[in-house]
């Protein structure tokens, strides 16, 4: 296990409470009418072995938690320390001091000596054994934290790739019918679709861009299907200026105006227009994507493919939100809404 804190800071604040426990037994020893020698011996030779029992249960448990039913252990741990630190005062005190009095007086407090000294190793340990389950959890916590960042990339990146082979290999189909019978056409889609995806290489899953920057780069690919489409597909683009600066996923609308095209498209002979619109609402972004559909040919509340259901999954990983994104039709129109929220 990693330790976080410093070791000087731990060492000075483990010192200080030494110094003052010495000085306390000193003063209570000398107000039994000893000399300061015998009461400074007695608090120096009773706090560093009660200091060593204390780093020793400390440094025990740093490595090792006890489960629920070994508790008792510790205890165990604590009242054999508290033992071998009052037989340790009993037994080197009257070799560094003098006096018939001081040494009843030591027989006499033993037992007295080793509660005490249970307490303040008891004590110890519980303060350890919280002090580093806290340090295992956020441990923990942050193991788990970053193996869910890796899961939520890899699918954020997933998701990526299969975008971009869905709409590469439909832009390479409309290119190869159009080499045929308009080579200039078919010139002209290769260029747009040569930057539309050099600028998508350039992005980031995670990459928050303004709502302008995300409009310019869709453009490019309303371009490619304009291309395709020819004069059948309009498109109406509308945003406030307070929208323009709002971020927002980046390539997160391309997605969602290719799956209006298909519904709008794909099973009508007429033109149709996709209607993009962006305004904020309180501290979010709304997107809305319009397009008109044959109800007796398209069946939108169930046709939402990958697009959008990639979108609606990307965005859960984002923002930990399944109600960002909805969709409705109505009087042939059918409609998505999209809400970012704005960090």
């Amino acid at each position: 296990m990693t330790i976080t804190y410093s070791n000087t800071k731990l060492y000075g604040t483990f010192a200080a409470c030494g110094l003052i426990w010495a000085l306390g037994q000193t003063y209570y020893i000398h107000s039994f009418g000893f000399l300061w020698f015998i009461a400074v011996t007695d608090g120096l030779v009773n706090t560093i072995l009660l200091s060593a029992a204390c780093w020793l249960i400390n440094n025990n448990l740093r490595y090792y938690q006890p489960g629920k039913g070994s508790y008792i252990n510790i205890l165990i741990w604590c009242a054999a320390l508290a033992t071998v630190c009052t037989l340790g005062c009993r037994w080197l005190l009257p070799l560094l001091t003098t006096g018939d009095a001081f040494i009843q007086f030591l027989i006499n407090s033993v037992y007295m000596r080793g509660f005490i000294d249970f307490l303040a190793i008891g004590w110890m340990a519980m303060i350890s054994i919280i002090y580093y389950s806290q340090i295992d959890q956020k441990e923990n916590e942050k193991r788990k934290a970053e193996a869910e960042k890796l899961a939520r990339d890899a699918e954020l990146y997933n998701l990526r790739q299969q975008l971009q082979p869905h709409f590469l290999f439909n832009s390479l189909n409309s290119i190869n019918a159009l080499i045929g019978f308009k080579p200039d056409e078919a010139r002209r889609m290769i260029h747009q679709l040569s930057d539309f995806l050099r600028g998508t290489l350039k992005k980031d899953d995670q990459l928050q861009v303004p709502l302008a920057d995300e409009l310019t780069h869709l453009n490019l690919y309303l371009d490619i299907e304009k291309v395709r489409f020819g004069h059948r597909l309009q498109t109406e683009i509308s945003c406030d200026e307070s929208s323009s600066a709002a971020l927002l996923p980046s390539l997160l609308l391309q997605p969602i105006v290719e799956n209006a095209i298909k519904f709008g498209l794909y099973d009508t002979t007429g033109d149709v227009v996709v209607s993009i619109r962006a305004e904020m609402e309180g501290n979010f972004l709304i997107l809305m994507v319009q397009n008109p559909y044959d109800p007796q040919t398209s069946r939108p509340k169930q046709g939402t493919g990958f697009g959008l259901r990639g979108v609606q999954r990307r965005l859960y990983l984002l923002f930990a939100r399944n109600d960002l994104i909805e969709t409705h039709a109505n009087d042939n129109i059918f409609t998505t809404i999209i809400k970012v929220p704005q960090l």
